[in-house]
């Protein structure tokens, strides 16, 4: 059997100090090899980003904007 930790995650900014922060918004900071920016488009009763061929079978992370 596989054990699962569950944690709560804050939704609220480490530090408020800084301007331009939105209610509930948060910071990451993340690693890559190279970054895409796209809107996601209607597909059914979801959502869906085309993204290049070559990353066919790559381990990818979405981090919504806005």
């Amino acid at each position: 059997m596989i054990s699962q930790k569950k944690e709560k995650i804050s939704r609220e900014p480490a530090s408020t100090e800084g301007k331009g922060y939105k209610p509930f918004s948060v910071k990451f900071e993340v690693f890559g090899e190279e970054m895409i920016e796209k809107e996601v488009k209607q597909s059914g009763n979801s959502g869906r980003v085309y993204l290049p061929p070559e990353w066919v079978g790559k381990q990818v992370k979405i981090i919504r904007i806005d």
